[in-house]
């Protein structure tokens, strides 16, 4: 990993309670444009990454995950390919608000993440209230953020946050390939994905915004 051009690997002394130089900068020193800055939370290989960098090479895009065992395929496949809009951070998305600065980002992606269906690691969710805030902190006020998840609890527990929080819902589907038209919706498959399908399982699809909510809460109940 520490050969690649497009992979940021920072100590968590850098990190922990402190912002890292990036923050703020990563168009202007790490891209070296001004396209719009997406992210892939918990990127695993990058294949939406790589995926959707291929499609839009007007905007710039950072996979993140802990893990770069994984992470590695797609920064290989990035720097073979000369994704020059490709970049991978390898962080635990914890510590989120040190690598972002207010408003620079335009739109998130979290793709198959780990529903965390115990009561006690809601926090843990990456569509949270926890999680809903820090991504405020950083996303534009016309941002939004993608779901793409085979679990039928983070769907509808994330259909719940947007419901009891007023959010604005630009897409939802509880079986994306049965009833959505959208090629980079259905074209694009991350290794588990392809997985879930093979097994039967139903792919959900989920596209809301922040609106101007600065605090968020929780369901009352879970579905």
């Amino acid at each position: 990993m520490a050969t690649f051009e497009n992979v940021i690997q920072p100590k968590l002394d850098d990190v922990l309670n402190k912002d890292h130089t990036l923050k703020g900068n990563w168009n202007k020193v790490f891209f070296k444009n001004n396209n719009p800055l997406v992210l892939e939370l918990g990127c695993g290989k990058g294949e939406y990454t790589v995926g959707l960098a291929e499609r839009f090479p007007d905007k710039n895009y950072i996979g993140i995950d802990i893990k770069g065992a994984r992470m590695w395929k797609g920064a290989l496949y990035a720097t073979e390919n000369h994704l020059s809009n490709v970049g991978f951070l390898r962080t635990r998305i914890d510590h989120i608000l040190s690598f972002f600065a207010p408003e620079e980002v335009a739109e998130i992606w979290i793709t198959f993440p780990d529903p965390q269906e115990k009561r006690l690691r809601t926090k843990k969710r990456l569509t949270s209230s926890r999680f809903l805030s820090h991504y405020k902190k950083f996303l534009k006020p016309t941002g939004i953020i993608h779901l793409k998840t085979d679990s039928e609890f983070l769907y509808n527990y994330t259909c719940q946050v947007c419901s009891c929080n007023n959010l604005t819902v630009k897409g939802s589907t509880n079986d994306l390939y049965k009833t959505s038209s959208d090629e980079h919706l259905l074209s694009i498959k991350t290794f588990y994905e392809s997985q879930f399908l093979l097994q039967g399982c139903s792919i959900k699809y989920l596209c809301f915004g922040l609106n101007e909510k600065e605090t968020f809460r929780e369901p009352d109940e879970e579905a």
